[in-house]
């Protein structure tokens, strides 16, 4: 079977603009993997977590005991103050055994504004 002369540049010509459109759409087109698109979602599900837990943190703070560690807070640099909520426990979601660092860093931002 002979193959028309007319064939070559065409397919030719469909590859490249193939190419360029997937170039154009993950560079400028907002295009994204699964794996990244799932990432992206991860986060802004732990940013969600983080701030709907924000006034549990706070109110965690003003509890009668906690007057020791918002004074180690107001003196404690913004890098240290997430390690101090951590370890308060302030942070630690009902039923969770660790806390959650997002909602650290969220509560001491909060808590800053206060002081």
């Amino acid at each position: 079977m002979q193959i028309p002369t007319w064939l070559k540049p065409g397919l030719m010509g469909a590859g490249a603009g193939a190419i360029a459109l997937a170039i154009v759409g993950f560079s400028w087109g907002g295009w994204v993997t699964g794996g990244a698109a799932q990432d992206m979602a991860k986060k802004a599900s732990n940013a969600a977590v983080a701030s709907a837990l924000i006034p549990y943190c706070v109110d965690r703070a003003g509890a009668v005991d906690a007057a020791t560690v918002l004074t180690e807070l107001k003196g404690a640099t913004t890098y240290a103050r997430k390690g101090i909520v951590e370890k308060a426990g302030w942070a630690t979601p009902l039923g969770a055994d660790k806390p959650n660092t997002d909602l650290a860093q969220a509560c001491q931002l909060k808590l800053a504004e206060a002081f």
